[in-house]
């Protein structure tokens, strides 16, 4: 019974996204289980949820501790101005509620003094509380900004960052222990990526002879869009996840996202 408390699975839910991650210390050849899950479209993620439950195998090893990354819209909160009351309140406002019933939820990023509000389906939630005691959500750029405002800290020149997943594009820069700049853009274009990059370098008056943008992800057209940051940029870049985790294994395993591969590597 204390091995089954010990085992953690990952479960990533994007938009039209589901898989099933699980350390697996044991085998050193392959310290990482990784299933992903065919969505189905025309039925619900609670209901995909329900049918993966059924034939993914790392669902049927039993265990108790489970995180759930998700990869929705969120939104930041100064921590000083953090309250937990409020959250349902504040996160509809900004996102205003459709007919899909939801749950807010928030992950406390103390090295940043914020706060990210998240939404979680209600039904999608009923499925996972009514299989597994022990939940954990964490939003999927939790990891991203943790470990990329630790790497930002490396030089003494700003930096901009790009992280392409799903069909968004998320643009971020850190000043000291905060957000200097943090927005979201809907966009699978390469040419409307460039757009939104260079107008947040602009925006943030970023020196082009000096300042860096480092991007990463799924990057559509990549090489283009390397190609034409440096036309305007001296120092753009593509990070390699492999380069930058010391070639882990979880850098190996094809089309994992960088936000899960980060978890996995460096934790939330």
């Amino acid at each position: 019974m204390e091995e089954i408390y010990q085992r953690k699975l990952i479960i990533r839910i994007g938009k039209n996204t589901l898989s099933f991650t699980m350390p697996n210390p044991a085998d050193q050849e392959r310290p990482f289980l990784y299933e992903p899950y065919i969505v189905k479209g025309g039925i619900s993620m609670a209901v995909n949820l329900r049918e993966a439950f059924k034939t993914a195998d790392l669902t049927a090893i039993d265990t108790r501790r489970v995180q759930v990354l998700v990869d929705t819209p969120s939104m930041l909160v100064p921590i000083e101005q953090f309250d937990e009351e409020n959250i349902t309140t504040l996160f509809n406002h900004v996102f205003p509620a459709t007919q899909e019933q939801r749950l807010v939820r928030f992950n406390v990023l103390p090295s940043l003094k914020a706060v990210c509000l998240f939404a979680v389906n209600k039904d999608l939630a009923g499925v996972l509380q009514d299989r597994f005691d022990d939940l954990q959500f964490i939003h999927a750029m939790t990891p991203v900004w943790h470990y990329l405002h630790q790497r930002s800290f490396t030089g003494h020149r700003s930096k901009l960052y790009g992280y392409f997943h799903g069909k968004r594009l998320d643009i971020f820069s850190f000043q000291q222990n905060r957000f200097k700049f943090c927005n979201a853009f809907d966009t699978t274009d390469a040419h409307d990526a460039l757009y939104f990059l260079l107008y947040v370098w602009k925006q943030l008056r970023l020196e082009a002879e000096h300042d860096e943008m480092h991007i990463v992800g799924n990057i559509p057209e990549q090489d283009w869009l390397l190609q034409e940051l440096k036309r305007y940029l001296q120092k753009a870049y593509v990070i390699n996840p492999s380069a930058d985790f010391q070639e882990s294994p979880a850098t190996k395993i094809a089309n994992m996202p960088y936000d899960l591969m980060t978890l996995l590597v460096k934790g939330r």
